[in-house]
C-alpha cells in the first residue's frame, strides 16, 4: 500500500513548547525532535482530514447505504459467488 504524504519537501522553523524532561530524554536517547514532530503531526493531519470528510459526507453514505439496503446492488444479479 503506498504511504500518504503531506511533505513538501520545504521547512519552516517554528516555536513548539515540549516538557524540559521529555526534551532531555529525547535528546539524550539521540531522537531527531524534528523527524518525530513532523511524522506525528502527519499522521494527525491525515486522520483529521479523514474524520472531516466523513463528518461532511455522513448524510450522502447514509442515503446510499439505505438505497443499497431497500435495493441491493447493480451487481447483485450477476454475481458468481
Amino acid at each position: 500500500m503506498k504511504r500518504r504524504t503531506l511533505l513538501t519537501g520545504s521547512k519552516k522553523a517554528v516555536n513548539v513548547s515540549i516538557d524540559q524532561g521529555l526534551i532531555q530524554q529525547a535528546k539524550a536517547l539521540n531522537i531527531n525532535l524534528s523527524a518525530v514532530m513532523e511524522e506525528a503531526l502527519q499522521q494527525v493531519v491525515i486522520a483529521e482530514g479523514q474524520q472531516q470528510w466523513l463528518d461532511n459526507h455522513q448524510q450522502s453514505i447514509a442515503a446510499y447505504n439505505q438505497d443499497v439496503e431497500e435495493n441491493g446492488v447493480f451487481s447483485d444479479g450477476l454475481r458468481s459467488f
